[in-house]
């Protein structure tokens, strides 16, 4: 078992990245992960659908370097991302992190504007709702957001930035408050790689 971090996701946001990990994973695929990670107790029995802080950022890491030690580098940063994407897009949205999205007087906003908002909310519905506390701030042709407490990341150690999993939630993300352009989303800095925090630029020209 991870060193437990003290510092949780509610169960419901655990709930949703397990379901999409099995989404892009398979059923088979999802239990063989959970058995790596030391983390049987999950496998058919998921947290529950609600938003008491419970799922430890340590058993978060952990699903992570298991995704790597399954799939390898390159395997385990595809299917990060992948899951990363669905999670947002399976029910991340749900949050409210992407709060007036829909409305009409949102639809006529210029893509940066656009861009800025989403990416706040989506850092202010993280820092509510559970202990990953995320910022936003402009540079010049990009948003810099960062995770200030990373369960992505948690307790482990790389040469490279590996935060693949976020990247994919902003991916998603963005894409929703554009309309379905893709932005590019760099790591550039990782606490996994023996930085502060993990810092992303996210360009604000379409790809």
């Amino acid at each position: 078992m991870a060193e437990p971090s003290g510092l949780y996701y509610p169960n419901l946001m655990a709930r949703i990245y397990l379901q999409a990990l099995e989404e892009v994973m398979g059923k088979n695929g999802i239990n063989a992960l959970l058995n790596l990670a030391k983390l049987p107790q999950l496998i058919d029995n998921y947290p529950p659908a609600n938003l008491k802080k419970e799922f430890d950022f340590a058993d978060f890491g952990v699903l992570g370097q298991g995704i790597v030690d399954m799939y390898g580098p390159r395997g385990g940063r595809g299917l990060a991302l992948r899951a990363g994407r669905a999670s947002f897009a399976d029910g991340l949205s749900k949050f409210g992190a992407t709060a007036g999205a829909a409305d009409l007087a949102f639809k006529v906003l210029p893509t940066g504007t656009k861009l800025k908002v989403g990416l706040k909310s989506l850092a202010e519905t993280f820092t509510k709702f559970s202990d990953q506390h995320s910022s936003l701030e402009e540079g010049g042709d990009h948003f810099i957001y960062t995770i200030h407490q990373c369960p992505v990341c948690w307790g482990r150690k790389e040469a490279k930035p590996i935060c693949y999993g976020a990247i994919g939630i902003l991916q998603e993300g963005l894409r929703w408050v554009s309309g379905g352009k893709d932005f590019r989303v760099e790591e550039m800095e990782c606490k996994a790689t023996g930085h502060e925090n993990c810092v992303f630029h996210v360009f604000k020209e379409p790809l």
